[in-house]
């Protein structure tokens, strides 16, 4: 297992490689880097694949382009693209989990050529709405139901950007804890008026059972390093993303699809009705497994289970 940056047509990009054989480009979320895909890195280059788990634009290693509309999906999807180019190759399978989710999903949806599979963990595929941008839509949707606000339109806010920069161990601790499998209560993602996401968690949450001391100053180090500017620029780019990808309404994902979800996963309270129709934009879906017992970060809290998972559905393809 190796680290290094490579030179692709769009940035430097900083990979964890490992192993011979088809190639499988794994992508990270928020707020995570490359090497939180270290246990399937492993198990998949055991097995006779060529791993590669990039920290992806904006994050660790990786090129920080200047401005938000530089994290647009079709940015994020045109990254994946020159990966797999740069790295000599002209097929892939693709896996992403959480923000790294929709980008697999979009790099399926766009180029199908080139991925010939996809898999997502936590966030299931979500087709574009013909009724409007998200972010509006999100805050009436959740205020009328007095929810308050998703974190996802808090995240829109300079305030939301300073507060994580302002304290980044802090902010990870606290969100590596909400979003496992084992707090109690556990997040929800709403925000009720006049407090911020990390007002919302308590001070003295634990690193979770699956965080070693060691991976969590990798993750302190490259936040103190980048910021989160770049990560939360992921968030601004939504209502960007429904903009400019209006020429892909009602397209569906034909390569073969997996979706894993852990049991007690947050995310599952605003994402998860997309569960159940998962199947009918990805027809040839081959599985949709419920993880139980494990929060949101799936395959560092269930390594066995996803890899398991992800070696089956390879095996066949």
């Amino acid at each position: 297992m190796k680290t290094h940056v490579l030179r692709t047509a769009t940035l430097n990009q900083s990979v964890i490689e490992a192993g011979t054989g088809p190639l499988v480009v794994l992508i990270h979320g928020f707020p995570e880097l490359g090497l939180s895909w270290r246990a399937q890195i492993e198990a998949l280059a055991g097995a006779g694949y060529r791993v590669v788990a990039p920290d992806m634009r904006g994050y660790g290693g990786t090129d920080r382009p200047e401005g938000d509309a530089a994290y647009s999906i079709l940015h994020l999807v045109g990254d994946m693209v020159a990966l797999v180019q740069a790295l000599g190759e002209t097929r892939a399978v693709v896996v992403g989990h959480d923000w790294g989710a929709p980008v697999a999903w979009h790099c399926a949806l766009l180029r199908p050529d080139v991925f010939r599979a996809v898999a997502g963990l936590s966030v299931p595929f979500q087709p574009r709405s013909d009724r409007g941008p998200p972010i509006a839509a999100m805050k009436a949707i959740t205020r009328k139901a007095g929810l308050g606000d998703l974190y996802i339109a808090r995240f829109q806010e300079a305030a939301a950007q300073a507060e994580f920069d302002a304290d980044p161990e802090t902010a990870l601790r606290k969100v590596f804890w909400a979003y496992d499998g084992a707090p109690t209560p556990r997040a929800t993602g709403f925000i009720p008026p006049g407090r911020s996401l990390l007002q919302t968690l308590p001070d003295d949450a634990p690193l979770p059972p699956s965080m070693t001391p060691g991976t969590f100053a990798r993750y302190v180090e490259a936040f103190r390093r980048t910021g989160f500017g770049p990560a939360f620029a992921w968030y601004r780019c939504l209502d960007l993303n429904w903009s400019l990808t209006a020429f892909a309404q009602g397209l569906g994902i034909t390569v073969p699809a997996l979706f894993m979800v852990g049991e007690t996963d947050p995310v599952r309270h605003y994402a998860g009705r997309h569960e159940a129709s998962l199947g009918d934009w990805a027809p040839d879906l081959r599985g949709s497994h419920i993880i139980p017992g494990a929060g949101h970060w799936l395959q560092q809290e269930r390594p066995e289970a996803v890899n398991r998972l992800l070696l089956d559905f390879l095996s066949d393809l």
